[in-house]
């Protein structure tokens, strides 16, 4: 069985990225955007991607965002997470569970949020608190870029933070991503190298 749809998720995508990739203007690439027949679960050494099944949803409500909003309650937690869905059914984006390897236990999330459209994945993450700083986020983070370059076939993955998440920057450069601009309201960007 295939992976991919090959009705939906096996796309030609026409890339044209201007001055910042020259040898790239007008080349037809394929790319394998979601949605996939099969919701895509990546296991790693001591953690999981999977899908977010409604069950889930309560353990996650103080790390449920959608534009930027955070979710209160389980029921826009809820909401939030049917959003997220129908962007993944829409071909815009992949949200993934990072599950503890030994319970299943979502742990927190990571995904590509935007950008497919330009042939990159703006890629974002959270963690519960009780499990920072024990190797979760990098773990995602990295079965989460092989995914994207190799299976979605992205030819740029960013990241966007406060300048002030000091653990988030030091993240994303122990996975190679370099600080590309100062964004508005004290963001920055970061990119994979």
């Amino acid at each position: 069985m295939s992976l991919f749809n090959d009705t939906r998720s096996r796309r030609l995508a026409l890339l044209s990225f201007g001055s910042r990739y020259p040898r790239s203007i007008g080349r037809l690439i394929e790319m394998n955007l979601p949605p996939y027949t099969v919701f895509p679960t990546i296991a790693g050494d001591n953690i999981s991607l999977r899908e977010i099944m409604p069950a889930d949803i309560k353990d996650l409500v103080e790390i449920s965002f959608y534009d930027s909003v955070q979710a209160i309650t389980v029921q826009e937690a809820t909401e939030m997470q049917a959003k997220i869905d129908k962007d993944y059914v829409d071909g815009n984006s992949i949200h993934w569970g990072i599950a503890h390897k030994t319970t299943n236990k979502i742990v927190g999330t990571c995904g590509y949020y935007r950008g497919f459209d330009k042939g990159e994945g703006e890629l974002g993450c959270v963690l519960l608190p009780h499990y920072r700083g024990q190797g979760y986020m990098t773990s995602a983070m990295v079965l989460a870029i092989q995914f994207g370059l190799h299976t979605i076939g992205l030819k740029r993955i960013w990241a966007s933070t406060s300048q002030h998440n000091l653990g988030a920057i030091k993240l994303l450069e122990k996975i190679n991503f370099i600080k590309v601009a100062n964004l508005d309201g004290q963001e920055v960007e970061y990119e994979l190298r």
